[in-house]
């Protein structure tokens, strides 16, 4: 007892004393002792109502130039962490975030608001998923050891969990690299991400967010100790419900499904409470209005090797007014494309998850400067409304057009106007085509 005692006065007695100065030099993690993570977590307090700032330099001073991460470092309101050409890596131990607001979690069933957190990398600021994860995948996925290429044969991912009594054994939303949610004022610049366990970047309920110069690399496989292991749903960037008013641009990314997916869907009552570690996601999916729309999203500049854009809704959730500006989708040769190759460059509705979007929901979507290669160019799949496609090229050639209305839903659109869409030469120069199952 006396000894926790006294380990407690003097955490508090090095916070207290490195504190003391914070207004003429950065905090960083480097004035404390412990772990990677302790230290971090102590300069994230020690900055709160002082600098508001902490700086991760590049050399750790324990020796080494990576910083290794057991748990989330939990940001709250008004911090801004500067990753200053240094690398943040997940340790093989870790099954959490590497970021998240601190205002959502296990068990937490009604968050607060969050406000103005920042995230931004100077130089080479790297965010890095670990050599040999526990677990990996969305929250629908099963773990296993083994998984194979096919991810509909049993819905399964790669994490070293699988099979040990006492760990879960299916995925969650710790899988993603960085989660923020019910945050007013967010930024995240100048960060290369490797090797997300699922989702690189996920948000939920998130207004007025900017993110900037990024650059993904998360394939749907890694290498283990010399071996092939599956992984999957490895998505770059997620808006989920709420989200508005967000500027994405100058985004490079390898990704192992959607580059950027905007995602209104409600899964079902069993996720509809906060905080539900059974969940995909950390707050509930359902849709409770015009306050859990997905709307002014600005996108621009995005170039990847697999999906570009997507936007899914679901029963009377609603997306409108997206605008999206210069997406190229090319086959990267030095990465295993998932599947069969891209599906599309840019999709417009949902088939697959939860009830089928209710016409017109989504609405007020603009897309002009779009380039791809894949199975399709421009993808609809919903009913929708005043939408414009603008200056698109499909270079594939598995599509007859550069834009296809899934079955029966041209004649339930309204007010869509096609402008310079482009089929390549060599296989036809339909400009649309109307019906496809």
């Amino acid at each position: 007892m006396k000894t926790r005692i006294l380990r407690k006065l003097c955490c508090a007695l090095l916070l207290a004393t490195a504190t003391e100065g914070f207004a003429q030099r950065p905090v960083t993690p480097n004035d404390f002792e412990g772990s990677d993570t302790r230290r971090i977590r102590l300069a994230v307090e020690a900055a709160k109502g002082t600098t508001n700032s902490v700086t991760i330099p590049r050399r750790n001073a324990n020796g080494t130039n990576v910083w290794m991460i057991d748990s989330a470092i939990l940001l709250p309101s008004g911090m801004t962490v500067i990753l200053d050409d240094c690398t943040l890596q997940l340790s093989d131990s870790c099954r959490d975030n590497l970021f998240r607001s601190d205002n959502v979690g296990i068990g937490i069933t009604d968050p607060a608001w969050n406000e103005n957190i920042a995230i931004v990398g100077v130089g080479n600021a790297v965010l890095k998923g670990a050599a040999n994860p526990r677990a990996t995948g969305d929250g629908l996925r099963n773990l296993s050891l083994d998984p194979g290429p096919n991810h509909n044969r049993d819905r399964s991912s790669y994490g070293t969990d699988a099979g040990r009594i006492g760990r879960k054994q299916k995925s969650d939303w710790r899988n993603f690299m960085i989660l923020m949610a019910y945050v007013k004022g967010f930024e995240l610049k100048n960060v290369r991400i490797e090797y997300a366990h699922t989702w690189a970047v996920n948000f939920e309920r998130v207004h007025h967010a900017e993110i900037s110069n990024i650059r993904l690399y998360t394939p749907q496989y890694r290498y283990v100790g010399g071996e092939k292991k599956y992984t999957f749903n490895n998505d770059g960037i997620d808006l989920r419900e709420g989200c508005k008013y967000f500027r994405i641009d100058d985004i490079t990314s390898v990704n192992g499904d959607d580059c950027i997916a905007l995602s209104a869907l409600d899964m079902g009552p069993e996720y509809h409470t906060n905080g539900n570690i059974d969940s995909f996601q950390v707050t509930s999916c359902r849709h409770n209005g015009p306050e859990d729309d997905i709307e002014h999203i600005y996108i621009t500049n995005v170039k990847t090797n697999y999906t570009g854009v997507a936007l899914r809704a679901s029963d009377s959730a609603s997306i409108h007014h997206v605008y999206i500006d210069g997406v190229i989708t090319a086959a990267d040769p030095t990465v295993t494309p998932p599947y069969a190759g891209s599906p599309y460059v840019i999709l417009v509705g949902n088939r697959a998850y939860g009830k089928p979007a209710e016409r017109h929901t989504i609405h007020d979507i603009y897309v002009m400067n779009v380039i791809g290669d894949g199975l399709r160019l421009i993808d609809i799949k919903s009913p929708i409304a005043d939408c414009v496609f603008m200056n698109a090229v499909y270079t594939g050639d598995k599509a007859p057009a550069a834009i296809t209305y899934r079955d029966g839903i041209w004649e339930q659109c309204v007010n869509i106007q096609e402008i310079n869409l482009i089929k390549a030469p060599g296989s036809g120069r339909n400009p649309s085509m109307r019906t496809e199952k």
